[in-house]
């Protein structure tokens, strides 16, 4: 059965005469820091909760148990779903995480005060991505005041692990089964649908050396120099790096980097100890494993014979998403209904980044990525100063997304 159009002109007009109240609702979800770390992030989902049951919906509230927040090195969360069945059929659930990283400096807006300036809502997450948990709440509630038949069921799924890892958050749902959906949308940008992204390998690495007075060094092992020597060959690894090209558009070669290095005692004092952390990003084409055993390799010969001990700890292998067959209905939904709203056709591609969708697709569930925000990551100063979201881009993919629903479910002749 077709659609027919004024259900979808109907489903534009509910989001245009309720798009202060869902301006309201991401001002409100902006204000209350989801900072990780620390990783305190039930207090947002109580908050988050309380604002959708005051919509009309109903929230599931699902704690994680306090030990395993731990020792993952956080404080507390909870994580969310909403149901809404309209009938027998499959199950579409829509995804966003609202846990971020801290502001860090050079904000000229407060990143918590969700101020709107020439159309832009400023804060942190805007853009990435407590705005999808407004884009995806309401274009759930336009498609309930449509009324009309519809074939299956919506989830919200609101999850608080994403900088982690996400194995707390839509990893943990899904193995407690608490939910088994049939089709992902997840949080993303207005103008592609993404259906590939990179892998990401994280790493601690702790040099040990020994401490010694700076006035007879050599009676210690510096741990920096072991250091240096380290980054160094790591380092070298992004020159061929980048003479690897993925075949997936917008996703680029592999990269190296190091975020985070400390070490030292005092000015005076010859470093016995430096630890940082590396980030590997790896495109879809390459096997975790060999990247892994790589970086080992790399480590283990910059240390030979610099009378150190390297300790190495893996903190994250998020697998890589790649493009599944399964995932072009919901690619092709999508890019019919945003080039009526948008006026142009979002293009397939893939992204830099990882994600959760790699937790539901490992799982055989038919995911893209796909919300509110601008072209580039860069134009939305995402984990930058200043974050913003165009508030004219959340209007439309609440439409899209509405309007993509509506199609999904809506009864087969």
């Amino acid at each position: 059965m077709l659609t027919p159009a004024t259900d979808f002109d109907a489903i534009d007009r509910w989001v245009d005469a309720h798009f202060d109240a869902q301006v309201r609702l991401l001002q409100a979800l902006v204000r209350v820091p989801t900072d990780t770390p620390p990783g305190d992030n039930a207090p947002h989902a109580a908050c988050t909760a309380e604002r959708l049951e005051a919509l009309g919906l109903r929230v599931e509230r699902h704690p994680v148990p306090a030990a395993q927040v731990r020792a993952c090195g956080l404080q507390s969360i909870t994580n969310l779903i909403v149901r809404e069945r309209f009938g027998p059929g499959r199950t579409i659930a829509l995804n966003a995480h609202g846990d971020v990283v801290p502001p860090g400096p050079g904000w000229t807006h407060d990143p918590y005060g969700g101020d709107i300036v020439d159309g832009k809502l400023y804060g942190r997450a805007a853009a990435v991505s407590k705005s999808d948990f407004a884009t995806y709440t309401y274009a759930l509630l336009a498609l309930k005041a449509l009324g009309v038949e519809l074939a299956g069921s919506v989830e919200l799924h609101f999850t608080y692990d994403e900088e982690f890892g996400g194995e707390l958050g839509p990893g943990w749902l899904l193995e407690q089964g608490l939910t088994r959906p049939d089709l992902l949308i997840a949080a993303g940008f207005s103008y592609e649908v993404v259906t590939a992204h990179n892998g990401c390998l994280q790493m601690e690495v702790t040099v040990h050396g020994r401490m010694a007075h700076a006035a007879v060094p050599q009676t210690g092992v510096d741990a920096l120099q072991a250091a240096v020597r380290i980054l160094q060959a790591l380092y070298g690894l992004n020159s061929r790096y980048a003479q690897v090209q993925s075949g997936i558009a917008g996703i680029g070669h592999p990269y190296l980097n190091v975020g985070t290095i400390a070490g030292g005692t005092n000015t005076n004092v010859v470093p016995g100890e430096v630890v940082f952390r590396l980030d590997r990003r790896m495109i879809p084409e390459e096997d975790p494993v060999r990247v892994e055993a790589e970086i080992r390799a790399t480590i283990a010969t910059a240390a030979a014979g610099m009378a150190v001990r390297v300790d190495l700890r893996r903190l994250l292998l998020a697998s890589a998403l790649r493009p599944r067959p399964e995932s072009a209905e919901l690619v092709r939904v999508i890019q019919r209904h945003a080039q009526a709203v948008f006026g142009a056709t979002p293009p397939e591609r893939g992204t830099p980044l990882y994600t959760d969708v790699r937790l539901y697709a490992a799982r055989g569930i038919a995911a893209v990525i796909y919300g509110a925000g601008p072209r580039t990551i860069l134009e939305s100063n995402a984990k930058r100063a200043d974050e913003n979201l165009a508030l004219d881009d959340l209007r439309r993919a609440t439409k899209v997304v509405a309007r993509s629903l509506l199609d999904l479910l809506r009864p087969q002749a």
